[in-house]
């Protein structure tokens, strides 16, 4: 039964890579912005394998129930079975509690991976709901928030988490999706705030305004649409980034808690033991890494696609 659940995330992968994506990529006469992005995207082939990788890897974490070989805070026999090197019957090896790693790392990729979507998408939205705002109404409104933005961004983000995290040790998931996500759309809405700067003066927009459009159509309809192409490069580059936090939070003993596993706390739970117990951080290491540099390839990918003008030689 494992063996043919270890087929759907290759299924998925496959129909997704071979059938949907070069559908979407092939551009028509008259095709639109984004499909011709696709097109674009599509032809770089380090972007794509990448973005297949990425798939792959969120496959896998939603069918972690039916691929891991054992419950992640299984410990079978803490005396026998504790310290396990990597072998066919422990692919990952066991930790020192003789949980089984390769299980806690399948586990630990959902939350990673979950906490890096969730909290993206509402650092995305909230900062681009604040740079549409104070680019738009402009003069005295934008000044202020542009300066609070200013004094934010002058405290470094990592220092700002754990002094949060601190306070409020042990926080739930979904509090520490909102702190990660809550403190990370500061730089997204001044990328925002300067491209709605630019398009509130194109001839669409003040025809709008002219015809007595309100505000709030203007902006849904005629200005974030033509700014969410920065915000999508800005937000795939931003997964990365928050993996890493997650993961440096969980190891400093104030992201993820325990017995919840994450690529963080189970690198935490090999860092004394590096020389005999190499593989508890070494697989979950690996996976961070993997993870980050798919990340960047595929944010890199889009910013080509998206500007074509300044592709990289």
């Amino acid at each position: 039964m494992r063996m043919v659940a270890w087929l759907v995330p290759l299924l998925f992968v496959a129909v997704v890579g071979r059938v949907a994506l070069p559908r979407l990529g092939v551009p028509s006469e008259g095709a639109s912005p984004w499909r011709a992005t696709l097109a674009r995207l599509s032809e770089d082939r380090v972007a794509m394998t990448a973005l297949y990788v990425i798939l792959a890897l969120y496959a896998v974490a939603a069918l972690a129930p039916w691929l891991a070989p054992y419950s992640p805070i299984a410990q079978p026999d803490i005396v026998g079975l504790k310290g396990q090197p990597p072998s066919l019957h422990y692919l990952f090896g066991t930790d020192q509690y003789s949980r089984d790693l390769f299980s806690r790392v399948l586990y630990g990729a959902r939350v990673s991976l979950t906490v890096a979507l969730l909290a993206v998408l509402l650092s995305a939205t909230v900062g681009t709901a604040y740079g549409a705002v104070a680019g738009y109404y402009g003069g005295r409104v934008d000044g202020i928030m542009m300066r609070a933005i200013d004094a934010t961004l002058a405290i470094p983000r990592i220092l700002l988490l754990i002094a949060v995290l601190s306070l409020w040790g042990g926080l739930p998931l979904p509090a520490l999706i909102l702190v990660l996500g809550l403190t990370g759309w500061f730089g997204v809405s001044r990328i925002v705030r300067g491209q709605v700067l630019a398009v509130k003066e194109r001839d669409m927009v003040l025809a709008a305004r002219a015809l007595g459009a309100r505000d709030g159509a203007i902006l849904w309809r005629h200005v974030l649409p033509n700014v969410i192409s920065p915000v999508i490069v800005a937000a795939t580059l931003g997964l990365g980034n928050v993996i890493v936090l997650e993961a440096g939070l969980s190891y400093l003993g104030i992201g993820v808690q325990q017995p919840l596993a994450s690529w963080g706390n189970i690198i935490q739970d090999g860092s004394d033991q590096l020389t005999t117990l190499w593989w508890i951080s070494l697989f979950p290491g690996l996976a961070i890494v993997l993870t980050v540099i798919a990340f960047n390839l595929v944010g890199d990918g889009l910013r080509d696609a998206l500007d074509p003008r300044g592709r990289r030689k």
